[in-house]
């Protein structure tokens, strides 16, 4: 008879713990144990630091609120946490359901039979862990869109002088003689590119300038004829999702276009693949769009609820008044679903109003 040895799964209690040796402070060594086989466990399915990090994170924090170790969790820790995200921290829906969520995938991992940290603590402590988040102590998914209802994309007026006024930072540092004149060039690129390309922040801070590309369709647009999103907003737990955006507006192209070929260059650092770098040689991050942003809409005194992602908001609102196909629009901004872009149409009034005389013509045709 042949005799099958079971192998561990990645993260399994046995694998972490260390047997026959007396810890100091035993319910801390279970708990790093824990840790430890999580993380192998999300690793084991191709999960990043990135991801597994912050979760590390919340676990940590949600242990010190509780002040009782996770075979020591009940329901009602929970309920607490929870109260105080939402009564004392004033945490959005969705970045509450988020931590609830990354909760329960730790304490689902611990109550796994698969994994054996059940018995380990029965063995240890007397008490085993238990299901801590249910249907009536987490927030459901209830609607697609749950974010700030302030939130709205430019118009067409106030995103002209915001261009117009990235355009004259640069004219003023160069009549001036002054530092900053390419890296004013650089953001005002930067933000046209946004527009022109329905782009995210991070997005954009993650272009580099082989990511343009040429489209054989609109050859007009020579090697800007479309761009390779490699950054995309991920699933939870996923790897960045990519995607093609072709090009179609001709004076963002002109834009990159001659920032690639005459300014980029000036910076000093041929082989740094990022398309838009820094002063020293570095890639702009997306804390730096969000500092420039906020000067310039704070300058012009535009409402404070624009904010960068305001720029791709106008993107699909624009090209939706300009009569362009829903489905296209949908591809370009990289969403799944056609109700992610209908939230990020705000048409203007005219245009509603057009579309409502278009509606009515064929009732009242023969009036």
């Amino acid at each position: 008879m042949v005799h099958q040895q079971k192998v561990a799964l990645a993260g399994a209690a046995r694998l972490e713990l260390v047997s026959g040796v007396v810890q100091l402070r035993p319910e801390d060594a279970m708990f790093d144990a824990m840790l430890r086989g999580w993380r192998a466990q999300q690793k084991s399915r191709g999960l990043k630091d990135e991801t597994i990090d912050p979760r590390e994170r919340l676990v940590r924090r949600f242990l010190e609120f509780t002040n009782d170790y996770p075979w020591q969790w009940t329901p009602a820790h929970m309920d607490e946490w929870s109260a105080s995200l939402t009564g004392e921290k004033h945490l959005a829906p969705s970045t509450i359901r988020s931590y609830q969520g990354d909760i329960r995938l730790f304490t689902e991992f611990l109550i796994d039979g698969r994994y054996g940290w059940g018995p380990a603590c029965e063995e240890a402590f007397g008490v085993h862990p238990v299901a801590i988040a249910h249907e009536w102590n987490t927030l459901p998914h209830l609607q697609d869109y749950e974010g700030d209802p302030e939130a709205r994309p430019f118009t067409r007026e106030e995103l002209q002088r915001f261009l117009d006024y990235a355009d004259d930072q640069v004219a003023r540092a160069v009549k001036s003689k002054r530092k900053g004149a390419l890296a004013a060039y650089r953001d005002a690129t930067l933000f046209k590119v946004i527009y022109g390309w329905g782009l995210r922040r991070t997005e954009t801070s993650k272009l580099d300038v082989v990511d343009f590309g040429r489209n054989p369709k609109a050859r007009q647009f020579g090697r800007y004829g479309t761009l390779n999103v490699r950054y995309g907003k991920a699933k939870k737990g996923q790897p960045p999702r990519r995607r093609n955006v072709l090009s179609v507006m001709d004076w963002a192209v002109e834009a990159v276009e001659d920032y690639v070929e005459n300014v980029r260059p000036r910076f000093g650092f041929p082989d740094h693949p990022a398309l838009w770098i820094t002063e020293r040689g570095g890639r702009l991050q997306p804390s730096s769009i969000n500092d420039r942003f906020e000067a310039y809409r704070d300058a012009l005194k535009l409402p404070k609820e624009l904010v960068p992602h305001s720029i791709r908001h106008s993107y699909v609102t624009h090209l939706t008044e300009d009569g362009v196909d829903r489905r296209f629009i949908q591809q370009q901004a990289g969403h799944e679903c056609d109700s992610s872009t209908a939230i990020y149409t705000h048409v203007s009034d005219d245009f509603m109003n057009t579309a409502l005389s278009k509606a009515l013509a064929p009732a009242f045709a023969g009036v």
